[in-house]
């Protein structure tokens, strides 16, 4: 199922060029309101989703990144032994692997990762994320229905 490779190359494509936009147009803190409930703001993120550990002095650069290899491991030896029919799975896989090179190679060039998107609803704020994180969430949430057999009837019918 490697075939679905072409997923994690469009999303770790447009995550990087995405912040290497983001980081060429704006100052670090700087917030351009989109539309209500929407703003670009420029940060970095030297912990984990929602901030975790991003205090932590720095040690954490590293474990971040590589727990991200070894779960990109994990995901392509997955993908590859995924069955034909598996096309859910190999496309949530291969959402969840583009996702988390590209915040690997944003820890390993600058030591955090670049995020800008921010939602937000009066002063409450969703942590900003960005395209990468975006792709995780969306490939965890495919994984989730898949498990609930969302994409199963027609292998089941032919069984």
């Amino acid at each position: 199922m490697l075939k679905w490779l072409w997923i994690s190359a469009v999303t770790l494509v447009l995550d990087q060029a995405s912040k290497l936009a983001v980081d060429g147009s704006m100052q670090l803190f700087e917030s351009i309101p989109l539309i209500p409930y929407f703003n670009l703001t420029y940060v970095h993120n030297t912990g984990a989703a929602f901030s975790f550990l991003a205090q932590a002095g720095g040690w954490q650069r590293w474990l971040f990144a590589g727990l991200a290899v070894v779960m990109s491991s994990i995901i392509a030896v997955w993908l590859h032994r995924l069955q034909k029919h598996e096309t859910l799975m190999a496309v949530a896989l291969s959402l969840v692997l583009g996702g988390a090179i590209g915040n690997l190679i944003d820890r390993v060039a600058y030591g955090y990762v670049i995020d800008f998107l921010d939602v937000y609803y009066e002063d409450w704020h969703w942590p900003a994320f960005n395209i990468a994180d975006s792709a995780i969430c969306i490939g965890v949430g495919l994984m989730l229905l898949e498990s609930f057999g969302v994409g199963r009837k027609a292998v089941d019918a032919l069984e």
